[in-house]
């Protein structure tokens, strides 16, 4: 952990902008509005997902405890 803690360096303010800087670069401004939508509606979908499955596991514990 030390070894690549050595090898990476401590990311600072510098470096966040260097990354957004190349993302930028690589995907244009008009792309990055889009892929923020699509990562934000995945993580709807998967939080929705998860709130679904939770009473349906709940009931599976309740019938096997009977």
């Amino acid at each position: 952990m030390n070894a690549l803690a050595i090898f990476l360096g401590v990311i600072g303010m510098p470096q966040i902008i260097l990354v957004v800087v190349i993302i930028l670069l690589l995907f244009g401004g008009k792309k990055i509005p889009e892929l923020m939508k699509g990562i934000g509606n995945g993580i709807k979908e998967f939080k929705n997902a998860a709130k679904d499955d939770q009473p349906a596991n709940s009931k599976k514990e309740e019938e096997t405890k009977e």
